[in-house]
């Protein structure tokens, strides 16, 4: 079954719905999408029921882990030392030919080449903090 597409605005108001039972219309209008858009998503698999009357109802929380199942899984990982993240490739590369500029407070800028593709790329990043009050203990013995 391909993926459904479901627009930014369900996703984000989905996790607020209510625990309680919608009608089809009031969901719609909750969440700002067609009717017709909503009855498609049932069809799809969203978790809906039937009273003893034939009317539709779907429950807010059961709707919004659907909603939740439904989202791309996120690919999230810090970049190491001397990544950067480059634009044109889509992807964390190693930066070559590294310069660093200072900005504001304790941030600097570094700016590198793509290894793959060439073009700038930077990263933000902060100062190094060497405190004067570090002593290591090979210090301290040879003072003795």
């Amino acid at each position: 079954m391909p993926r459904l597409r479901l627009p930014h605005f369900v996703i984000v108001k989905s996790p607020g719905l209510l625990p309680m039972h919608y009608k089809i219309g009031e969901l719609a209008e909750t969440l700002r999408i067609p009717d017709r858009t909503l009855r498609d998503w049932l069809v799809a698999g969203a978790p809906h029921f039937r009273d003893e009357r034939n009317n539709l109802w779907i429950h807010g929380r059961d709707f919004a882990a659907w909603v939740a199942s439904w989202r791309k899984p996120t690919k999230k990982r810090k970049l190491r030392k001397g990544e950067a993240f480059c634009l044109r490739c889509n992807k964390a590369v190693v930066m070559q030919d590294i310069s660093t500029h200072p900005m504001r407070g304790k941030l600097i800028m570094l700016r590198g080449k793509c290894p793959e593709c060439g073009c700038r790329i930077n990263r933000a990043d902060r100062a190094p903090t060497h405190s004067t009050n570090n002593i290591n203990w090979t210090d301290i013995q040879n003072e003795k």
